[in-house]
């Protein structure tokens, strides 16, 4: 896999008490509400990527929110967005099948419930909104990138 760059909006948060499900929603309000993907000229994709990087420690702790599209270049950041680049690495695929957002949270608590087995790597998590992720009904689906140590999963597409 090559690096790839998203382009967005962010916010840092964390699990606690909530606090993940209320910004992480404000974020997407943000997204659709002030058309940020009108915003961006060098999109791959209209699939929207949301990003979870520089973990404090692990799940429990601190974390940095990108929701933004994949960019071609990284050189234009409109005002008030943000880019980040990332580097290739090893990944565990996880899709959230069924209503949105309620599949993602229970999805994110079975991999939270793994999280030693998985030997996660905390250097960034990803989920992909693609056209399977639209349906608005109980069979949408989102795919979710877990980092982890062991050269042996799958890597992000």
């Amino acid at each position: 896999m090559d690096a790839f760059s998203i382009m967005g909006i962010s916010t840092r948060t964390n699990n606690n008490e909530g606090r993940a499900a209320v910004d992480i929603g404000l974020l997407w309000q943000k997204l659709l509400e002030e058309n940020v993907a009108a915003r961006i000229s060098d999109k791959v994709s209209e699939d929207i990527y949301c990003i979870y990087t520089d973990y404090q420690s692990n799940y429990q702790g601190d974390y940095t929110t990108l929701l933004g599209f994949k960019v071609s270049s990284a050189e234009h950041v409109p005002e008030g967005l943000s880019c980040r680049s990332f580097e290739p690495q090893s990944t565990v695929k996880f899709v959230a099948r069924g209503k949105m957002p309620d599949a993602v949270l229970r999805t994110w608590k079975e991999i939270w419930q793994k999280d030693h087995e998985l030997q996660r790597a905390y250097t960034y998590d990803a989920e992909v909104y693609g056209k399977r992720s639209k349906t608005g009904s109980d069979t949408a689906e989102v795919d979710i990138y877990i980092s982890v140590r062991s050269t042996l999963q799958t890597n992000f597409p």
